[in-house]
């Protein structure tokens, strides 16, 4: 992260103001995503749509901690008990979709083909890294641990989308319902490691986000 104290007031300002801008931006889309993608996940049966949709959820909680954390006169004091936040939403999404994939598994339930799932996971394969991208650069300049952690969520919204993507064009091409599953559990991995190090404070980006 680059050192803050560098920062003139009126640069903190506009990257605080930055901020707000991707939280209400983050905010806004997935409550969308989340309901649609909640949606055709109940329709088709798809443990993989519906964590599609529990983690715009999870997105949703985790921009409006750093909304909160930068709505205090001193943001940076707030920093751990939001990465903390951030961190337990990331292990609730992994729990999630561990039990539902396992579920999956055993035969209780069996995704259908999603049509719908296909656009949605697309769409977010296009928007999310760009967005996580500026938030993580305005994060490293304003030396800001929870926003960096609240860009690696949007990142892990782009991982699963794709992981998402695959599953379900083998499902829809293939007949191959497990892959569904398999898909979501990739991702489950995936979160397991971002929890343990926003928890920990370690969240130096990796290096699909260090774009200049």
């Amino acid at each position: 992260m680059d050192d803050p104290g560098t920062l003139s007031e009126a640069r903190r300002t506009v990257l605080r103001r930055t901020v707000r801008w991707i939280v209400g931006f983050t905010i806004g889309y997935n409550v969308l995503e989340a309901v649609a993608s909640i949606v055709a996940g109940a329709a088709a049966s798809s443990t993989a749509l519906i964590a599609f949709g529990l983690d715009s959820v999870i997105e949703v909680l985790s921009a409006a901690v750093i909304a909160w954390q930068f709505s205090r006169r001193d943001p940076e004091r707030w920093q751990k008990p939001a990465l903390r936040a951030i961190a337990i939403a990331f292990f609730t999404l992994a729990g999630y979709v561990i039990l539902a994939a396992g579920l999956s598994f055993a035969g209780v339930v069996e995704a259908a083909p999603s049509p719908l799932g296909i656009v949605i996971a697309c769409l977010s394969l296009v928007i999310m890294p760009g967005v996580a991208g500026v938030e993580r650069r305005t994060g490293a300049e304003l030396g800001s641990a929870s926003v960096i952690a609240d860009a690696r969520q949007l990142l892990l919204c782009a991982w699963l989308s794709g992981s998402m993507l695959l599953g379900l064009a083998a499902n829809a091409l293939l007949g191959w319902a497990w892959a569904d599953s398999l898909a979501a559990l990739v991702i489950a991995g995936f979160a397991i490691k971002e929890g343990i190090e926003a928890w920990r404070g370690e969240v130096e980006p990796p290096v699909v986000l260090h774009v200049n």
